[in-house]
């Protein structure tokens, strides 16, 4: 029984939402940064990087105090305001490729991580969960939603579409043209009818996010331990997430870029590969693997087409049988020597938003050697491997909607 509430956001007023909504901050370039940061006053980015009006160089709580102090000069400043009561929040948004999204956006329950009624499928670094949880006990807020996905649910359909045919509360385009809406739903009929979908569902799944919600729930611990008159109904029992239908998640592959083939010679690293695939040279003629178990490798300016020999390679789990894993346990960990995925530097990614074409520049370019393109990952892999138990490897999933920050603001 998933315990998702309804909460009391803080958002940007009407005439300045356009200007406050950002996008991750890791997602700009030191150029772009400087520019909004610059010619925008108004952007959340204003509060998240403070270093540009003090020292670059803080960090730590000192630079966490000076988020928070210029989070509350925002709300003094009358450009953040609180709703009076708790809402969820309707929130669509449709990209550029005129694919849409329609979600809620409310509070999901860390006691729900805690148990497994909100379920995992990717691994994360324990020391970027502790810098995080430190931020949001410092700042006080989290203004970016944590990803979660539900099964296809008729009710919540038909109830999104009735709040959608009154005027949005929130209409604005991005310089990316991508135009969001944002609907306050504070009746108390549709609350409640909301919170009563939400309770039949035994499973809801992280789709994007897992830092952030593994951050969450580790301040909910200390919190909670903290605090002897804890009842559970603390703002600090609940994370902020934008739910969204299993069929409306769009799933990108991230593909593979590795600088070397670790000592061999292309023919060795050819007849290695020969062990686990039937290949074939494509020539310049790209390949797109439309399969799963089939790969598209890109290798001195010729395309291969790679086959995964099933008598080769043993699928005893759901994990195994995943192409990121295979990849991994067939080429990358024994021919080319990579172990540790997330902090080897000899590997880097491209989401697989950007063509194959992409791939074929950055190998051309010398920055890597070889380069390897794969079919998108399902949401029944996904869900398959997080109800194992198990885990996927990093940058397996680039999953849409990717939302903004500083919309809606939940506060601890």
């Amino acid at each position: 029984m998933a315990n998702i509430i309804p909460f009391k956001a803080v958002r940007p007023t009407r005439d300045k939402v356009s200007l406050v909504a950002a996008r991750s901050y890791q997602s700009y370039t030191l150029e772009q940064l400087e520019s909004r940061l610059r010619d925008n006053p108004f952007s959340f980015l204003q509060i998240v990087n403070p270093g540009y009006k003090y020292d670059k160089q803080l960090s730590g709580e000192a630079r966490y105090n000076l988020v928070r102090n210029r989070y509350l000069e925002f709300k003094e400043d009358g450009i953040f305001v609180q709703d009076d009561t708790p809402c969820y929040y309707v929130y669509q948004i449709t990209d550029r490729d005129h694919q849409v999204f329609n979600g809620i956006i409310a509070a999901a329950s860390a006691t729900d991580y805690e148990t497994n009624i909100i379920k995992k499928h990717e691994d994360t670094i324990e020391f970027k969960e502790v810098i995080f949880k430190d931020y949001l006990k410092t700042v006080g807020f989290n203004a970016e939603p944590v990803l979660l996905t539900y099964p296809d649910n008729e009710m919540l359909d038909q109830t999104i579409k009735a709040i959608q045919k009154n005027r949005a509360e929130f209409e604005f385009t991005t310089t990316y043209r991508d135009t969001h809406l944002l609907w306050k739903v504070d009746d108390e009929e549709q609350l409640k009818k909301i919170t009563h979908e939400f309770q039949q569902m035994k499973t809801i799944y992280i789709a994007d996010g897992h830092h952030r919600s593994a951050s969450s729930y580790l301040l909910y611990k200390e919190l909670k331990d903290h605090n002897p008159g804890h009842t559970g109904n603390e703002y600090y029992n609940f994370f902020m997430s934008y739910l969204i239908p299993e069929s409306n998640l769009r799933i990108h592959e991230f593909n593979r870029l590795i600088k070397d083939l670790n000592g061999l010679t292309k023919e060795e690293f050819l007849i290695q590969l020969d062990m686990f695939y039937r290949i074939e040279n494509r020539g310049q003629l790209p390949y797109q693997p439309t399969k799963n178990h089939h790969f598209s490798m890109y290798l001195d300016g010729e395309f291969y087409s790679l086959y995964l020999r099933k008598s080769a390679y043993k699928m005893k789990t759901s994990l195994d049988a995943l192409d990121t894993q295979i990849l991994y346990k067939t080429i990358l960990e024994p021919i080319l020597g990579i172990k540790d995925l997330r902090n080897d530097e000899r590997i880097g990614y491209i989401n697989g938003k950007k063509d194959i074409v992409s791939l074929k520049t950055v190998v051309d370019s010398g920055s890597y050697r070889v380069g390897f393109r794969m079919v998108p990952v399902h949401i029944e892999e996904m869900k398959a491997i997080a109800d194992d138990g198990l885990r996927m490897p990093p940058k397996s999933t680039f999953i849409e909607p990717k939302l903004r920050s500083g919309v809606t603001i939940y506060e601890f």
